[in-house]
């Protein structure tokens, strides 16, 4: 069986492939590096981190980005002999504009080499390509109008090679995610509609012609948890279908697992897969809703091996790419060189990890000897610039901070001692750190509230606009600061995530 959601924890807007025996499954990375994370299966079941595509500079900048702000939706194809990856970088998604630059790379290896990004053409995001049968491929993409009053405008499309676009699907309810697909002698056009929250769902039309017009699955929505609160699987939308070598069809899509009814979702928006089934000319899923488990395909198990931690496939940086001159990783050694406040956007020096599973802990050994009130080092549960709780070793001791919505607060302090051992622990809604100075774990005394740490929490408007948008999830990690570059490093060893 398939067991969803197959990467739990923060793997929104799935791009699924398949190429001859191996699966590809690429998501969402946004604000962090590296951009558009994959993973390789062989069955459906068993899924390995490859890491990420964009790991330089050359192929993605994310200095300056806003939370939630960077890599959107990334689309992976195949086709001659190349894979094709189409990413959008959005730069500023405030006060009803958008702006964001869509991007085409090129390699013959899922490992690379990447071509340097060629600038895409396009009026939105959500950006996809479309290869069809005559060899010819196309550029897919919502459009967003900034005037005043407007927003969505529809779903559209143009040659690849150059072209006039052309509107082939008004926005009808939030129209966004588009994926095109040839099967038996239809255009089938695959939407995400309903927004990314709790109203999502996938939508299915189609054409016998390219350009439309298009018409909709009479059934209605091909997935969604939009009529079910008690689902364990919510917020079900932008999918993207799969055929097996065997002919079996699949669909990847996200979903969220909230922590009470239509509650915050701490652990982001997940990836998870559902058998398709045609019916009349139609693919559909059973019921129309996600369901945890799920037949897999009759193919034979491949179960793959982990890579070793502490820094590998599951580890990310934020804003600035991992490289020498802040991060050097040596055996289960990581060296960080501090970087900006909580608060920078450009150059802060936190190196973490997904957290996957409402029970789950961090611990580490932390080596570092503040010079001065500007530097600090220690262990983070982190959502964004403004929503954290951050355990760290200052001039004045091991001293707990919390971050809601950029309001800081001192939650507790302790006895600091380089070399001590620092946990956090998500015990669902309640967040606990501890420290070890050589005597055993000592807690500190303050149950925190993990739940800011969640894509509802993180949404924020002012005077009916947009200020920030939650589209990640809880992270936890080793955070180093500098503000004054100085020139300070920490120290961590032993470096263990449980779940």
């Amino acid at each position: 069986m398939i067991l969803n959601p197959v990467l739990p924890g923060f793997h929104p807007d799935p791009s699924i492939l398949r190429v001859g025996d191996d699966y590809y499954l690429a998501t969402s990375t946004f604000e962090w590096y590296p951009g558009v994370r994959v993973h390789h299966s062989r069955d459906l079941v068993h899924w390995r981190p490859i890491g990420g595509l964009l790991t330089e500079r050359r192929l993605l900048d994310l200095s300056g980005v806003p939370d939630s702000g960077g890599v959107w939706a990334p689309d992976l194809t195949y086709h001659d002999g190349l894979f094709h990856l189409v990413y959008g970088v959005m730069d500023n998604y405030a006060h009803g504009y958008k702006d964001i630059a869509n991007f085409l790379v090129t390699a013959p290896s899922i490992d690379g080499p990447w071509s340097d990004p060629v600038r895409l053409p396009g009026r939105g995001f959500d950006a996809a390509l479309f290869h069809d049968d005559d060899g010819a491929s196309w550029l897919l993409n919502m459009v967003f109008d900034s005037r005043p009053g407007h927003g969505f405008a529809g779903i559209e499309l143009q040659p690849l090679a150059g072209g006039e676009p052309r509107t082939i699907l008004a926005n009808r309810h939030v129209t966004e995610g588009p994926h095109l697909y040839r099967i038996d002698g239809w255009y089938y056009l695959m939407v995400a509609e309903g927004g990314t929250g709790y109203e999502h769902g996938v939508t299915v039309l189609r054409s016998r012609e390219l350009a439309g017009p298009y018409e909709e699955d009479p059934a209605g929505p091909m997935l969604t948890a939009r009529h079910d609160p008690t689902l364990e699987l919510q917020k079900a939308g932008h999918g993207c279908l799969v055929e097996t070598q065997g002919g079996e069809w699949y669909v990847a899509h996200l979903v969220a697992r909230p922590y009470t009814r239509r509650g915050p979702c701490v652990l982001g928006r997940e990836t998870a897969i559902q058998r398709v089934e045609w019916t009349d000319g139609w693919p559909r899923v059973a019921g129309g809703v996600p369901a945890v488990e799920v037949p897999a395909p009759d193919l034979p198990p491949h179960p793959c091996s982990r890579p070793h931690e502490p820094f590998a496939a599951d580890w990310s940086t934020l804003r600035r790419p991992a490289s020498p001159d802040w991060l050097r990783v040596e055996g289960d050694r990581l060296t960080i060189e501090g970087g900006q406040s909580p608060y920078g956007l450009r150059s802060p020096s936190l190196v973490a990890r997904r957290v996957t599973s409402r029970t789950s802990s961090l611990e580490t050994v932390v080596r570092f000897e503040p010079g001065s009130v500007h530097q600090s080092a220690g262990i983070t549960a982190y959502y964004n610039t403004r929503n954290w709780h951050y355990l760290a070793l200052t001039t004045d001791g091991l001293v707990l901070t919390s971050s809601d919505r950029g309001k800081r607060t001192v939650c507790g302090t302790a006895e600091a001692v380089s070399g001590m051992g620092l946990r956090a622990e998500f015990d669902g809604p309640v967040l606990r750190f501890s420290y070890d100075v050589g005597h055993g774990w000592q807690a500190v005394p303050a149950e925190l509230d993990a739940t800011i740490l969640s894509d509802e929490h993180a949404d924020e408007f002012v005077d009916g606009q947009i200020r920030a948008f939650g589209f990640t999830g809880a992270f936890v990690g080793l955070w180093v600061q500098d503000l004054a570059g100085e020139g300070c490093r920490a120290e961590f060893d032993q470096t263990i995530y449980r779940k």
